[in-house]
């Protein structure tokens, strides 16, 4: 049996959920789950249906009648079918942890995603891609021509239907034209020290400082650099008996968990933009199970 998502918000108003719910039952559709949250402070209403169809209506069927509903609520909305898996273009410079790591999810099943791609201003890791028979490009970026290559890694995503582009520790600084132009479908991981210790070796300035909880934050990519609407955080807590390399192996582990939680949650359409915050669901039943089966 197809299982569907729902993702609406809207303005706040009495009967969204019950109207929702009401035209989902005419069309045969079973709810599974169902989310909803109201950001008083903005008088806004966001909400996340999981459902199946019991009649084998098609996603089109189901979606055609819906329009004259959202007209009704000023709602912004997508039906999205869960078989169909979200296609993402990796980056990554260096630092291979947060890729390599994705690449483990990836092939065990754990992020159901399909990986069209990856893309590095240097060759270290297009072994590590060609070996698991993905596409590697390579697009070294310099001052000078950082606009052509932004052009080639466009060109990138046009030709492969990429959805989301995610920064696995790619270590350039994105143009303002390209994020305004992937709004809400770029993320990227750092390390939660910013803006205490900026540039080089931040673990060893932790270090230096004495810190004792190293943290990592997936975000939205805004023309903001690393200060786009948060999807995930986490931290490890350290001690003065660890050295600075302890640091920097536990701050690769956090921010490889915490950007595998920030692509698990937007690829099963839990995260929404609300300006500079986000609204992230909680997983719905059966959502981590159902992929360990796959």
């Amino acid at each position: 049996m197809s299982q569907y998502i729902l993702t609406a918000s809207c303005p706040s108003t009495r009967g969204i959920v019950a109207a929702v719910a009401s035209h989902l039952s005419e069309k045969g559709c079973n709810i599974l789950d169902s989310a909803q949250f109201v950001d008083r402070e903005g008088d806004r209403f966001f909400m996340r249906v999981g459902f199946d169809s019991e009649q084998g209506s098609s996603l089109e069927a189901i979606e055609a009648e819906f329009t004259a509903l959202a007209e009704r609520f000023a709602m912004t909305y997508g039906f999205h079918d869960t078989s169909r898996r979200a296609k993402v273009l990796l980056m990554v410079s260096r630092f291979g942890h947060c890729l390599n790591d994705i690449l483990y999810r990836w092939k065990i099943g754990a992020l159901p995603i399909e990986i069209v791609g990856v893309v590095s201003n240097h060759l270290d890791y297009q072994k590590v891609v060609v070996n698991h028979d993905i596409p590697f490009h390579h697009i070294p970026v310099t001052k000078a021509n950082k606009p052509e290559a932004e052009g080639r890694i466009m060109e990138i995503v046009e030709s492969t239907g990429a959805e989301l582009i995610v920064l696995a520790r790619y270590m350039q600084v994105l143009s303002d034209a390209m994020c305004q132009r992937m709004s809400g479908r770029i993320i990227n991981i750092h390390h939660s020290f910013l803006p205490s210790f900026k540039g080089a070796n931040p673990y060893k300035q932790a270090y230096e400082r004495g810190v004792k909880l190293i943290g990592a934050t997936a975000h939205y990519v805004t023309a903001d650099l690393d200060e786009g609407p948060i999807i995930e955080q986490d931290v490890a807590r350290v001690t003065h008996a660890q050295s600075a390399s302890d640091y920097v192996s536990i701050g690769r582990d956090v921010e490889a968990q915490v950007l595998s939680r920030a692509i698990h949650a937007h690829i099963h359409h839990r995260t929404f933009m609300n300006g500079d915050r986000t609204i992230v669901f909680p997983a719905s039943p059966g959502e981590h199970a159902s992929e360990r089966m796959g």
